[in-house]
């Protein structure tokens, strides 16, 4: 008897850090992404660094983000329908060994002293497509190795990490590009950046290899994608799913909101902001990212910690933590100190953080695990597909005015947040969707 109770006790009991870390496949993910994350930092960095160092002109880093961000957008539902189709651990490994080769060889061109715009807009271009398979299967693969009582602790954990290395990554990115750094005529001024590119293939490497060694169990039958359906009508079966759910499609155009006002401004407009406004550089743009990483790990850590919102209550939180990010835009078209660009990224960085996991481990848990991938796909192309046009308008309206910039993105964004407060079935944001509930 007593050893029913102690069982019993320990299947709903929720799932603690260290219980999660010694699934095998979980620890084998975890240890891969969280150093090819931090390279991504040094990646994200180095690049629109790179370009403004090359040119000076804010429009060629707006036009080489969007490059990247035009085969991300297109190929993501495609990586989404893969995924559901294939296994997320083989898409994800062959993305990695992709960008891989693509990061190697811009490095070698940097180093080298031989790197030329147009190089950077083809590179760009590949690099996208890599991406565009990988960031589906990777949101994706958490469900197929950790139980449905474990999901929302490993997804704190993988975003944990995720924002962790926003808070290391870029200052370990800014202070080695700075400590490199030359003249700004000379070649040698480009070095730093070299090297950056270099930790993030030796990252990608070290993941390619953590990929490998996992095995994941072989769905049955009938959770597989139809392989008889095309590719395209698997799209299409996920974009209707989407549509007929009235929470889905407002939340999913919030988030396409957040990622046009926010991640598209932010992207192109703090490097720009930091070389017009302190005269610290890198080494203040990867303070800046930092902070950012910081506050997202502090609102991972309090959406694992702090108790689930009442029910009924969850999409006006999380509405209102987007609120948050609009007034931080609005705040830095004003910030001319650095100490304070900090704090307000950190305070975004939060806000933005506890969002995240909540919504993800919400999606998850109300998306049938054929649709997985595809659903994945669609939150990803949401989250970026707005990217590249987001980015190459803000490169242009940067250099006609900074300030309006990140003040308009900020207010249009507490627009869009009012007007999906508007909708009680928003913020109520049920588990289930409505004709599961009503049992039609």
């Amino acid at each position: 008897m007593e050893d029913n109770t102690t069982t019993l006790a320990r299947e709903t009991s929720r799932p603690s850090v260290s219980d999660v870390l010694r699934l095998r496949n979980f620890k084998l993910l975890w240890l891969g992404e969280a150093v090819s994350l931090i390279g991504d930092q040094f990646y994200l960095i180095a690049l629109p660094w790179l370009v403004l160092q090359m040119t000076g002109d804010a429009l060629a880093v707006g036009a080489v983000l969007a490059l990247a961000g035009i085969p991300r957008a297109i190929f993501m539902l495609v990586g989404g329908a893969l995924t559901d189709r294939f296994s997320p651990r083989v898409i994800m490994l062959v993305s990695n060994i992709l960008r891989l080769g693509l990061i190697s060889l811009l490095a070698v061109l940097v180093i080298g002293g031989i790197i030329q715009l147009w190089m950077l807009y083809i590179f760009a271009l590949l690099f996208g497509l890599a991406d565009a398979f990988f960031y589906p299967a990777q949101s994706s693969i958490v469900p197929q190795i950790v139980a449905e009582k474990d999901l929302q602790t490993g997804n704190a954990i993988v975003q944990g990490t995720a924002q962790l290395s926003l808070f290391l990554g870029p200052v370990l990115a800014g202070g080695m590009i700075a400590l490199f750094a030359g003249r700004a005529s000379d070649t040698a001024s480009l070095r730093g950046i070299g090297l950056a590119l270099v930790v993030d293939a030796a990252t990608f490497l070290i993941s390619a290899v953590t990929l490998w060694f996992i095995k994941l169990p072989r769905p049955s039958t009938n959770e597989k994608a139809n392989p008889a359906e095309s590719v395209l009508s698997a799209i299409k079966e996920g974009l209707i799913y989407v549509w007929q759910d009235e929470t889905l499609r407002i939340f999913f155009l919030v988030v396409a909101a957040i990622s046009t006002l926010l991640s598209g401004v932010f992207a192109v407009g703090i490097p720009v902001l930091v070389n017009t406004r302190f005269v610290e550089g890198a080494v203040a743009l990867g303070l800046i990212m930092s902070a950012f990483g910081a506050g997202s790990l502090l609102g991972t850590g309090l959406a694992g910690l702090l108790p689930k919102p009442a029910q009924g209550h969850l999409g006006t939180i999380l509405l209102l933590g987007t609120a948050v990010m609009g007034l931080a835009l609005i705040s830095f078209a004003f910030v001319h100190s650095l100490p304070l660009a900090i704090l307000t990224s950190l305070v975004n960085g939060i806000a933005d953080g506890y969002v995240v996991i909540m919504f993800i481990t919400w999606l998850q848990l109300r998306t049938p695990e054929a649709m997985l991938g595809r659903m994945m796909g669609l939150l990803m192309f949401a989250s970026v597909g707005l990217a590249p046009v987001a980015t190459a308008v803000t490169g242009a309206l940067l250099d006609l005015n900074l300030t309006g910039v990140f003040l308009g993105a900020g207010i249009l964004l507490l627009g869009i947040v009012l007007l999906a407060l508007s909708n009680p079935t928003v913020r109520a944001m049920s588990a289930q969707p409505a004709h599961m509930e009503t049992g039609d």
